[in-house]
């Protein structure tokens, strides 16, 4: 699937919290993080310096790809030049990251959505403009490198046009953020019940698991997590994303 040079957005009013480029470049999305309590963030400076290395890091001569698997998928929010259905291998979709805001508190934490080791995941490879990686890419971090949680790394994508290098978010296995060894039910479980100032977890797994399914792409382990929680979700409707998730 390829769609030439262009902008996509969510189609949700602008709010302080809502992802949208602009929300992105006034800075205004990264103060609204910054403002919740129970988030370990990183600085101005270690956000460029983390941007920096993946740079460096390119494929000589690669175009940058990046690698969306959670809201990026319907809701970049930066320019892309083509884009692709893509298939990581070695690394699956999993609420495997402790949320103390937004959708969760200190006091009841909730889960959001990481890439963690095994299995696969179907997402969406998106082709940065050349001359604009920088710049783009800046936005991208914004929302999925503000908090800790996350690394960034280049992993190896197949597509239906063949292999390509990309830029994606995995889990980070040595922060207190990881949740490791949750079951199944566990997890919904923490889902189920966990709110915050932004919304419910609950919420954000129903919301991501439709547009999965408008976009045609099954995750069984994300079907098992919406099977349990089941009719304790009572949807919002509007309520705002939070960064990360990829």
């Amino acid at each position: 699937m390829k769609e030439k040079f262009r902008m996509e957005n969510a189609a949700k009013p602008p709010t302080l919290r809502a992802i949208t480029r602009d929300s992105l470049r006034d800075g205004s999305l990264l103060a609204a993080v910054r403002s919740m309590p129970g988030l370990t963030l990183r600085t101005d400076a270690e956000m460029e310096a983390t941007l920096a290395d993946i740079l460096a890091a390119r494929p000589s001569g690669a175009p940058v790809w990046v690698f969306g698997y959670g809201s990026l998928m319907w809701n970049p929010s930066f320019h892309f030049a083509e884009r692709r259905q893509a298939t990581l291998h070695g690394w699956q979709r999993r609420f495997c990251l402790w949320l103390r805001a937004g959708r969760g508190s200190v006091a009841n934490p909730g889960l959001m959505l990481a890439l963690d080791r095994g299995g696969h995941t179907h997402g969406v490879a998106f082709r940065l403009p050349e001359g604009l990686e920088e710049e783009e890419l800046r936005l991208v971090w914004m929302r999925e490198m503000a908090a800790v949680g996350y690394l960034a790394q280049w992993v190896e994508l197949d597509t239906a046009e063949g292999p390509l290098p990309a830029i994606t978010f995995v889990a980070d296995r040595a922060r207190d953020t990881y949740a490791e060894g949750l079951s199944d039910a566990d997890s919904a479980a923490r889902i189920a019940r966990a709110t915050g100032p932004i919304g419910s977890c609950a919420d954000y797994l129903m919301q991501t698991a439709a547009h999965l399914d408008e976009m045609g792409l099954h995750d069984e382990g994300l079907e098992r997590i919406r099977r349990l929680v089941g009719g304790a979700c009572l949807p919002s409707g509007m309520a705002a994303e939070l960064p990360g998730g990829g």
